[in-house]
């Protein structure tokens, strides 16, 4: 199992040499990873990986080979996780019970209210329908439902319904070699190409190469600049939440730019632009660079590209402090028109069916801001935003 671990981390381009593996050997022999299966995930990845950016792969393949085995360790005693426990009481509700569930009735409100429930609670609660807690249709929490609230202490989406979110969420990096599922995409990036030759004579030029070795009787080397894409590419790339199920297509999308844009910078943000952007998910929170700062090192002659699902909640787009993860100083319309005043040409790709967009009023709200320069991320769509690049 070992051996065939080994095998396909090679097979996934991950750079593990034999030394380290028979590191992570020895670490075995002396019982290091003590027979439980998350200790030996950590000292596999502390053997084998020397570059973050190759986390992600290893975990797929760990994942694959190691996948279904049980924890060794013994587990007669073992207690009942506070996760599952946790999961039994999510709330589940019918349609007809949804719909009898009213919203608190829009965003002042809802946030005054929390500022009260804090002051007044002071223990746990669930169920119910006014506490801070789990599993109940209190517009604040955990686990339960309601039209329109703020989530706290919860490991992930499952209703899409909240306006806030009261917890640090962490985002995987997109892959930038990702293998393409077809190369059609790279087809329709190459629309936006403009060739020229430029900085250091260093491609050898044969023709000129002949032409001065006839007049001059010798032979007379000539060299020229390499021949590039001279297109200038800002990408932007919302990360996390309902952007989980598009990883594939994003990562695609990725991978076919690095390879087809030489002179191209990306950020990543969540849901909409704001005051702060970054490059490394994992440092999102360390690591924010100014968006305006990005604005002014980049000039008006880059083509900017946005991805994004641009599903979310209206007042992350009209109103200051609406953001679901922190308290944005401006609402972040206010960025997406000044990103399309600086850049003539900037396009918003949706991986979204653009038959869903018109039950999503983000989506149209975001599509008016970029004068309808919005496009499906399709090839069909790919395509008819490189033409509009180009104009």
């Amino acid at each position: 199992m070992f051996v065939t671990f080994f095998h396909e981390l090679k097979q996934a381009n991950l750079p593990v040499t034999l030394r380290e593996y028979l590191t992570l050997m020895e670490t075995l022999e002396l019982d290091l990873a003590d027979k439980r299966v998350e200790d030996f995930y950590y000292l596999a990845r502390a053997c084998l990986v020397k570059d973050e950016r190759n986390l992600d792969k290893f975990d797929r393949v760990f994942g694959h080979v190691f996948k279904g085995l049980e924890l060794m360790s013994e587990t007669a005693n073992a207690e009942i996780p506070q996760d599952w426990l946790k999961k039994m009481a999510e709330k589940f509700l019918t349609e007809e019970e949804k719909k009898e569930i009213e919203a608190l009735g829009g965003w002042d409100k809802l946030m005054e209210t929390l500022k009260e429930r804090l002051k007044e609670q002071k223990g746990r609660h669930q169920g119910g329908s006014k506490w801070i807690g789990t599993a109940g249709t209190s517009p604040f929490g955990a686990y339960g439902y309601n039209p329109e609230g703020v989530r706290i202490g919860q490991d992930g989406n499952r209703n899409f319904k909240a306006v806030k979110v009261w917890d640090k969420r962490e985002y995987k990096d997109l892959d930038d070699s990702v293998e393409l599922g077809t190369r059609n995409i790279k087809v329709a990036l190459r629309r936006l190409r403009k060739f020229a030759r430029e900085g250091a004579a260093e491609e050898l030029d044969l023709d000129e190469t002949i032409h001065e070795t006839a007049n001059r009787g010798y032979l007379d080397l000539q060299f020229r600049p390499e021949r590039r894409n001279a297109v200038k590419v800002l990408l932007f790339f919302d990360v996390g939440g309902s952007m989980d199920g598009h990883i594939k297509a994003c990562e695609e999308l990725f991978s076919a730019a690095r390879m087809e844009f030489k002179n191209m910078e990306y950020f990543y943000f969540h849901n909409c632009l704001y005051e702060g952007v970054w490059k490394d998910n994992r440092r999102r929170w360390s690591e924010v660079m100014d968006t305006w700062d990005v604005l002014h090192t980049y000039p008006a002659d880059y083509k900017v590209i946005f991805v994004g699902d641009a599903s979310m909640s209206p007042y992350e787009l009209a109103i200051a402090g609406g953001a679901v993860e922190h308290m944005n100083p401006e609402p972040g319309m206010a960025w997406l028109q000044r990103v399309t005043q600086i850049y003539s040409h900037a396009v918003w790709l949706n991986p979204v069916p653009e038959d869903y967009w018109g039950y999503t009023p983000s989506i149209e709200m975001v599509r008016q801001a970029f004068s309808n320069r919005m496009y499906p991320l399709t090839l069909e769509g790919l395509d008819a935003a490189m033409r509009e690049l180009t104009r």
